[in-house]
């Protein structure tokens, strides 16, 4: 009876596990009957509290860009920049006006090309001062954050499996220990009342009691407490927090918040437009200024109207080129922006009770289905046990 007690409490541990984070779609028919990992199915929502108390106590946007320098930004980017603006030039003047380039005597045109390029790097410069002072109204963190989470829920679990693949290898081993002393009051009741429903009884709390005391076990006590005077306990994922911190924010920095995503959110994600806004603002102010000399002739040639579409498209089609060109910043951006050493920094100073409201909310409200299904499988084990007793006495 403790063998078999050992084995329930084991057995409803790796099912808790695994029903924790698979499978990663829906499988039955929804909304009731069938299964999706906890973790995924809630991919949103721990994905949002995940980001809440990242921005909360962690890192904020701002922070994160203060730390780059406009200037070193603009000459990372400035040789593919020159060369797109280049391209640029000649493929709107052949759009609005074909043969109008080409017309154009060549030194003028090389004057005019050569100014705007000039000008490039303070545009950048520009743009990138713009950005830091009014960051929240072009890059929406949590929305890059629940974005990445949501469409890869296989990185999502494996954040909460690496952050704590300890405390999962004590909550399998627990179901042996916990179960096991179960079992000996099992056989012991057994031996003096021989009364049928003790096997599925015990077979209940071996899977309810075990799954139960392991999760309060994993966040419970938040501090260090002394029983009995022999002992001392605190919870686990708590008591290794240090080194729950450096796993969790090296794979947030490796994964998530990147400085490829950072870039491509804010060129691409929901505020891009006032992104678009800003570029128009800097590269139309340039071409003012900048093209005077062939600027009569081209109002002249495609309408002032015209003239006006035109610097519209030269802005869209210089921010269309912007995510290739940004490519060339990503290496000097992770460097400075140091996003995995900020995260496991400020993750290590957190609280305890801090610290467990960045992952255990996002799952809490669902444990006591883990619970409930154990308790099920345990009540049906015992059953069978019943049955094997009676079989072997008859």
């Amino acid at each position: 009876m403790p063998v078999l007690a050992a084995a329930i409490g084991f057995v409803t541990k790796v099912v808790a596990i695994e029903m924790m984070f698979r499978p990663i779609e829906f499988i039955g028919k929804p909304p009731i009957f069938g299964w999706q990992g906890i973790v995924p199915r809630r991919a949103a929502r721990m994905a949002s509290i995940a980001c809440d108390t990242m921005t909360a106590k962690l890192i904020s946007p701002g922070e994160i860009f203060a730390r780059l320098d406009a200037e070193r930004v603009a000459k990372e980017i400035e040789k593919p920049l020159l060369d797109n603006i280049e391209e640029i030039t000649r493929q709107v003047a052949t759009q609005f006006q074909p043969g109008l380039w080409e017309s154009i005597p060549e030194a003028v045109r090389k004057l005019v090309i050569g100014r705007v390029q000039k000008q490039a790097p303070t545009i950048v410069q520009n743009i990138m001062e713009s950005i830091k002072d009014d960051i929240d109204s072009v890059f929406d963190l949590k929305d890059m954050v629940v974005t990445n989470l949501v469409r890869d829920k296989v990185l999502l679990n494996r954040i909460f499996q690496e952050a704590g693949v300890k405390e999962f290898a004590f909550i399998r081993r627990s179901g042996i220990y916990f179960g096991s002393i179960i079992g000996l009051l099992q056989m012991i009741t057994w031996a003096i009342f021989r009364f049928p429903l003790i096997m599925p009884f015990f077979g209940l709390v071996t899977g309810w009691f075990t799954d139960w005391l392991a999760l309060k076990m994993i966040f419970n006590p938040k501090h260090p407490v002394r029983y009995l005077g022999i002992f001392e306990w605190q919870g686990l994922f708590l008591k290794r927090r240090k080194e729950v911190a450096a796993a969790y924010g090296a794979l947030i920095a490796k994964e998530i918040i990147t400085p490829h995503n950072v870039i491509q959110a804010v060129l691409r994600g929901p505020m891009s437009d006032k992104l678009f806004a800003m570029v128009q603002k800097e590269v139309q102010h340039v071409l003012d200024s900048q093209t005077s000399i062939a600027r009569p002739l081209l109002v002249f040639a495609v309408g002032s109207t015209r003239y006006q579409e035109m610097k519209r498209v030269v802005s869209a089609q210089v921010m269309a080129a912007l995510p290739d060109t940004m490519l060339y910043v990503e290496d000097y951006a992770e460097d400075a922006m140091d996003i995995r050493n900020t995260l496991v920094t400020k993750m290590q100073e957190l609280s305890p009770e801090e610290f467990e409201g960045l992952l255990r909310p996002a799952f809490e409200q669902d444990e006591w289905i883990l619970i409930t299904v154990g308790a099920a499988l345990g009540f049906i084990v015992g059953e069978l046990q019943l049955l094997m007793v009676e079989h072997l006495t008859h």
